[in-house]
């Protein structure tokens, strides 16, 4: 194989025990990844002994292990610039540790980076929802990030947006060492977009795409790990000003048709006019669902996901406004205007 075409992965673990054995696998049966390494970031759960058992199958597989947080870092970046400064790949694959990556997935993104000239390439992965919370907020989000990052917009050189996925990031180890790493954002807790960012003002091109068919992730398996994940991370997102999550909310929220429902009381035609409006936002939504490549029926959940993104995005600004967010047992100061 091409040594310029060798690639590292590299896995931040923070209490994954449920998916750690599923993500592994799957990344030792891609060809051009020759070494998996694994940060185990502190866990307190089965992760350890999961990795242990790992590495008497692999042998591809080394095991990190991450020591007290350094000032100024975010858990995530910490451990994972400790696995880029160990790894001998040319490229260097960033991934997270729910994910599964599908068959010849690698290769794709691979012939995907020799086909567009990207120094960076990153998916935004086919996402598993399980549970009727899953269902109403995530693919709701995802819609809402494809208006804002649109791919087209993201891979177009000559346009200021950026972005990227950090459960899916490959990124040439050339590139990854001219903008200064993880180190370079070190504090950042969108650290995907903030890195994308940094490759394209390096006028290095970026490849974003659908992950369909690359990878599968279940990003949440509790209610409360969802809801203070999106805390984390819509605010930001969406603009990181007050008056960025007032445009957002006047986008999703279908004021019109709950204004007009409730007037039912005084002539049926306005209850008739309501319910049509209504049922004009959720064929919106399915087609928008669609599109996003996640199935139309669940625009069944349109309303509830509309109350959950208000309701997440209105607490995300609250936490930037108080100055800190929560995440995996650790608690990171913010700035209201990101």
């Amino acid at each position: 194989m091409n040594p310029h075409l060798m690639i590292s992965a590299i896995v931040p673990a923070r209490n994954e025990e449920e998916s750690i054995v599923d993500a592994v696998e799957s990344l030792a049966a891609q060809p051009e990844i020759k070494e998996i390494i694994v940060i185990n970031d502190q866990s307190t759960d089965g992760t350890a002994a999961k990795l242990e058992e790992l590495s008497a199958r692999f042998q591809q597989l080394r095991v990190l292990e991450t020591r007290e947080l350094p000032d100024g870092w975010v858990g995530k970046n910490y451990a994972v610039s400790l696995g880029a400064a160990q790894a001998n790949g040319a490229w260097l694959l960033f991934t997270d540790a729910d994910g599964v990556h599908l068959p010849g997935s690698t290769a794709h993104a691979l012939a995907d980076a020799a086909k567009s000239g990207a120094g960076l390439v990153s998916y935004s992965p086919e996402q598993e929802t399980c549970t009727w919370w899953e269902k109403s907020l995530i693919p709701f989000v995802y819609t809402r990030l494809a208006h804002k990052y649109s791919y087209d917009e993201v891979n177009h050189p000559d346009s200021r947006v950026a972005a990227a996925s950090g459960q899916y990031l490959l990124i040439r180890r050339d590139v990854y060492e001219r903008i200064g790493g993880h180190a370079a954002v070190a504090g950042e807790v969108l650290e995907d977009v903030a890195l994308s960012r940094l490759v394209k003002q390096a006028g290095v091109r970026l490849h974003f795409a659908s992950g369909a068919g690359m990878m599968r992730v279940r990003m949440y398996r509790t209610f409360g790990s969802m809801w203070q994940g999106w805390t984390k991370n819509l605010y930001p997102l969406m603009g990181g000003t007050p008056r960025s999550v007032g445009r957002e909310l006047f986008r999703v929220v279908p004021w019109i048709p709950l204004l007009v429902l409730p007037l039912v009381v005084v002539h049926l035609i306005f209850g008739a006019l309501g319910l049509a409006l209504l049922a004009g936002r959720h064929a919106a939504y399915a087609a928008d669902l669609r599109r996003n490549r996640f199935p139309g029926v669940l625009a069944i959940y349109y309303l509830l996901a509309v109350a959950l993104y208000t309701a997440a995005l209105l607490n995300s600004e609250s936490r930037y406004a108080k100055g800190n967010v929560k995440w995996k047992g650790r608690e990171y100061a913010v700035g209201r205007d990101s």
